[in-house]
């Protein structure tokens, strides 16, 4: 009992953090934005082992081979017995992951009533329900960070530094904390540059001297500030660049 209340009193005087920890609601809703993602992934493989069968016999469609004209065309390819088989059996597979990452999809999309803040991040270009609700689901709430930098650290899109003898070396990202958020802000930002002409002559000027990966993980670092923000001053995307504007120049940017 004397440790215990030893403990507290170290709480209560603040030297150590405390630790956030999601609600039942959050915890749940991570599981289904997992559950769709695995789906997904297990989807790509499919799709990946049905377009080397095509390609086997000179039929290259890339995304076309999926619509209903390519499927027609990779059903109609003369096989052997078993390969034959094989796609038959990855078109089924294929049918039925579509099914379920459907129901998956509009099960989000119903989840999005019980959760205005990720109504709200959709107003951002490229952000869809899948991004907003895993933003809702594993940061929960932005003000336990108290700048939009801690948060990008805590999900590990900032870069490594070693410094040694007055001289500072920035390295790639640190990937620490949430990779799952971390890969759906990168997909995000992808999609963010054609709506928005800030960042997308932000992609544009890193494409050409750093790159299209680091352009791309730069811009989901700034998406990810945007958001915050969002969430932090719980507005929309028209009133973020109004804000975004009066502070242009300034060190409090929110880009």
């Amino acid at each position: 009992r004397r440790d215990a209340l030893l403990l507290a009193s170290v709480y209560a005087s603040g030297q150590y953090p405390v630790i956030w920890m999601p609600d039942e609601a959050r915890r749940d809703l991570r599981h289904l934005l997992l559950h769709r993602h695995r789906l997904v992934r297990t989807r790509t493989q499919v799709k990946n082992h049905l377009h080397a069968l095509a390609m086997n016999h000179g039929l290259c469609r890339k995304r076309a081979l999926f619509t209903t004209a390519g499927r027609v065309r990779l059903e109609a390819l003369p096989m052997a017995r078993f390969e034959g088989w094989r796609r038959s059996e990855l078109l089924e597979l294929l049918d039925m992951l579509n099914g379920k990452v459907l129901a998956v999809d509009q099960e989000l999309n119903r989840q999005l009533e019980a959760w205005p803040e990720a109504q709200r991040l959709m107003t951002h270009p490229g952000v869809g329900p899948v991004t907003a609700l895993a933003w809702v689901g594993f940061i929960g709430d932005v003000g336990r960070f108290a700048a939009s930098r801690q948060l990008c650290s805590y999900l590990g899109l900032i870069p490594r530094e070693a410094s040694s003898g007055g001289r500072q070396h920035l390295g790639p990202i640190t990937k620490q904390g949430n990779a799952f958020l971390r890969f759906l802000l990168v997909e995000a930002a992808q999609t963010a540059v054609r709506g928005d002409a800030q960042l997308a002559r932000c992609y544009r000027r890193l494409a050409v001297s750093k790159g299209r990966p680091r352009a791309k993980v730069a811009v989901a670092h700034k998406l990810a500030k945007r958001l915050y923000w969002m969430s932090r001053r719980s507005v929309g995307y028209s009133a973020l660049l109004e804000v975004g504007n009066m502070q242009a120049g300034s060190s409090g940017t929110l880009a």
